[in-house]
């Protein structure tokens, strides 16, 4: 292991280190749960809570598939359903809920109440009853905060989004948006793909009831319910176990504790709204099979029969038109396709459909970035930040500053693509460094003293960084027990190139010495550049 100056990293803490930094911003005490009324110690402030919930709500719905907006009164059914539970609950919060364009079936909740249930969950639910069991469980884990519990305990997942791809999986953008997210926008997708434990699953499943029978549902719906997660489990559907199932694992103790909640609150006489339920679900079950259609391209697309899947999308738009997603994907298996041009016609039609989604946006800025069309490059990489930070977008932004002549930006936005743990976090990373290397070349040269068989000094250098690196100059000097150089020794240029990793020997050029005479040698990088 190479000693010498410590490197200073390249990479950012990440999104989470962001939302735990203001989760800390103001810590709190000993609190009373508002749900279940215990007493708990309680670090993340209701203020810090809800300001978490309100920056990660919108990043959040983008990276998990957008808002669904072809059926607007769908959307308002659901916050009919989500707002009559909210009234009834024991914490008021500014509740809010959406439909999202996703078919991967799941629901999420973020701390202060920001609720989310993908299109894909709502035709698996047999009535409103189900529908408000799936709310009011997501309700529950809001307002017992069982969030800001898990920033508290420091066990927010590491993992990344499973199913968000940008470019379906087949252009240059297909990682998740986990790696790609930028600037603490992926904090909520590290939130909603927590793991729940079994005491606040059990006790969201609870209240989540008492919920439903305040607001006049049947609570034989939430049995039914967890009937059916127990049957999908055991089937191991990939698009379950991608959702719902891995933050909110279904079990037959959790049947068995909602038979006995119902039976306790003796609530299965209430309201299961099946009639309503269907008719609100019409236009959904209409367009499943244009949906259908696009899910298939997708997966034809991650095996990359790009044929395929460009003649399963055009028979989606052909059945749905208006559905701004099925435009995109043919952008993207254009672009995967090396067909940049045909892409941004593509792409300008889905953001002519919704100009409120991201992908478009980044996809088409790529499109016009590789057809040369910087200025419009540009316009539209910036609205996709704009919606979502990505690294994508930070680095195509980067070259184009750094094309003219804005150093100090493309700086900046290679930095901050650099912190994305991605293959366009390790361009960035390079672009960075070739920017950097020149200012701060022992940032990226690991040294250390280590005396050969004879008892003679050697240097060795290694190249910590992802380019490699010439034209390196060296400066030996000798330092006191506290560090301070009291020495210097004449300045060494090596006719050296290092690859990413490589370790050199040098030379010291020194007469032997003992080792604690050694220990106070160091050797300091005075110039570096990178290699052409």
């Amino acid at each position: 292991m190479l000693g010498g100056r410590k490197m200073r990293s390249l990479r950012s803490s990440g999104a989470l280190a962001a939302a735990l930094a203001l989760a800390a911003s103001s810590l709190g005490g000993c609190g009373v749960n508002p749900v279940t009324g215990k007493s708990e110690l309680q670090f993340v402030s209701e203020s810090s809570e809800l300001q978490m919930g309100e920056q990660q709500y919108a990043p959040t719905r983008q990276g998990e598939g957008g808002d669904f907006n072809i059926d607007p009164a769908l959307t308002e059914y659901v916050r009919g359903v989500g707002a009559k539970l909210a009234a009834v609950s024991d914490r008021k919060l500014p509740y809010e809920f959406v439909v999202l364009d996703s078919s991967v079936p799941n629901a999420w909740a973020l701390p202060g109440g920001k609720i989310a249930v993908n299109r894909g969950l709502l035709p698996e639910l047999k009535n409103e009853a189900e529908l408000a069991a799936v709310l009011g469980h997501e309700i529950t884990h809001a307002a017992a905060r069982h969030g800001a519990k898990a920033q508290e305990r420091g066990t927010l997942l590491q993992a990344g989004l499973a199913v968000a791809m940008i470019g379906a999986a087949v252009t240059d953008t297909n990682e998740t948006l986990a790696n790609l997210a930028l600037q603490g926008a992926g904090a909520g997708a590290q939130m909603i793909q927590m793991k729940y434990g079994r005491d606040q699953e059990l006790e969201a499943d609870h209240y989540g009831m008492v919920y439903m029978q305040r607001a006049g549902y049947d609570l034989g719906a939430a049995v039914s319910l967890q009937e059916t997660f127990v049957r999908l489990s055991q089937g191991k559907n990939q698009s379950w176990l991608e959702g719902l199932f891995a933050s909110h694992p279904p079990s037959q103790e959790r049947v068995t504790r909602n038979q006995a909640t119902l039976a306790q609150l003796g609530g299965g006489k209430g309201d299961l709204g099946a009639e309503r339920f269907t008719a609100k679900m019409a236009g959904l079950r209409r367009m499943k099979p244009a949906f259908d259609k696009y899910d298939q391209a997708l997966a034809l697309a991650s095996k990359k029969d790009f044929a395929g899947a460009r003649k399963l999308a055009g028979e989606a738009v052909q059945m749905l038109p208006r559905e701004p997603r099925f435009t995109q994907l043919l952008g993207d298996l254009a672009m995967a396709q090396k067909q940049p041009g045909e892409a941004v016609g593509h792409y300008q039609k889905a953001i002519d459909l919704d100009p409120g989604y991201f992908g478009p946006y980044l996809g088409g800025g790529i499109a016009q970035f590789k057809l040369g069309n910087k200025p419009r490059a540009e316009e539209w990489l910036k609205k996709s930040s704009a919606l979502l930070p990505t690294a994508p977008a930070a680095y195509y932004l980067g070259s184009i500053a750094k094309e003219r002549g804005d150093t100090a930006g493309a700086r900046q936005l290679f930095q901050a693509a650099s912190g994305s743990q991605s293959e366009y976090g390790q361009l960035a990373a390079g672009e960075f460094q070739r920017m950097d290397l020149a200012q701060n070349p022992a940032q990226y040269l690991a040294t250390a003293v280590r005396l050969d068989g004879a008892g003679q000094p050697v240097f060795l250098l290694q190249n910590r960084a992802q380019i490699p690196i010439t034209g390196i100059s060296i400066t030996p000097v000798v330092t006191d027990a506290y560090g301070n150089i009291v020495q210097q020794g004449a300045t060494q240029a090596l006719r050296i190139t290092l690859k990413p990793g490589e370790t050199a020997s040098v030379a010291s050029g020194l007469a032997p010495m003992s080792a604690a005479q050694a220990a106070s040698i160091a050797v300091r990088v005075t110039a570096a550049q990178p290699a052409p």
